[in-house]
């Protein structure tokens, strides 16, 4: 099956406060971490269907460097397995990003933020690859009674040979059933990202459960159409705030 290479890039661009949203989701929300605080996200993520698996597990680092702005690095080991060739493990492509939020009205609950993110090529799995970045644009509304809904999307430049940039876009809403569980539930597309390739649909719901003030578990989770074929994407994370 061939799954989209920038796989990584989707589902780890959503790296953001466990209290708000980013994590477990696909989709992004504008909240930044809070300045002066720490984020680490200990997670597995990975797409794939009839046997075949690309995966990753590692940490998201985020810190809140000033008023409205996040710092984040991505640290992750990837693995595939393919029915024919077995298992392959190795380290993952570096990811450093930096979220501003140039809206917020708390009033209106509106906010929206860029999120430019660098994926460097240093996975030791896929040779050749060049770096690869991501300009996002992220809005999001709170809304009385728990419900936030957020989204929006951006470019990818996607450089190597066979490669195409191409746009990506998401929307998803959460809800709070109480003061430590809220689910959700998202839908994302993107444009082929290969010669080859086609559009890429994916659909999900996730859950966010505060274990305390300081930990929490995430979970996400559906399948996703690409290539004329149906497989699944899933994250799992242990999110720690400091």
């Amino acid at each position: 099956m061939n799954l989209p290479r920038v796989c990584a890039a989707l589902a780890l661009a959503c790296v953001a406060s466990a209290a708000a949203a980013g994590p477990p989701y696909l989709t992004d929300d504008p909240v930044p971490t809070d300045t002066g605080h720490w984020e680490f996200y200990v997670f597995g993520s990975g797409e794939g269907g009839h046997s075949a698996l690309d995966a990753d597990a590692g940490i998201d680092i985020n810190y809140g460097g000033a008023k409205d702005l996040q710092l984040t690095a991505t640290v992750p080991l990837s693995f595939t397995h393919e029915p024919d060739d077995g298992w392959h493990s190795g380290t993952g492509d570096l990811e450093l990003a930096a979220k501003y939020r140039f809206f917020h009205d708390e009033r209106s609950g509106f906010s929206a933020a860029v999120f430019p993110r660098a994926i460097l090529p240093t996975s030791s799995l896929e040779h050749g690859e060049k770096a690869r970045f991501l300009l996002p644009l992220w809005i999001g509304k709170d809304f009385a009674g728990g419900t936030s809904l957020f989204g929006g999307g951006g470019y990818v430049f996607n450089p190597g040979d066979g490669n195409r940039d191409f746009w990506q876009a998401g929307l998803a809403v959460t809800q709070d059933l109480n003061n430590t569980v809220s689910l959700g539930a998202e839908i994302t597309r993107q444009g082929p990202d290969t010669d080859v390739g086609t559009m890429q649909t994916r659909a999900g719901i996730g859950s966010i459960v505060k274990l305390s003030d300081h930990y929490a578990l995430l979970f996400s989770g559906g399948p996703t159409w690409a290539d004329h074929q149906t497989a699944y994407h899933f994250y799992a994370a242990l999110g720690m705030n400091f």
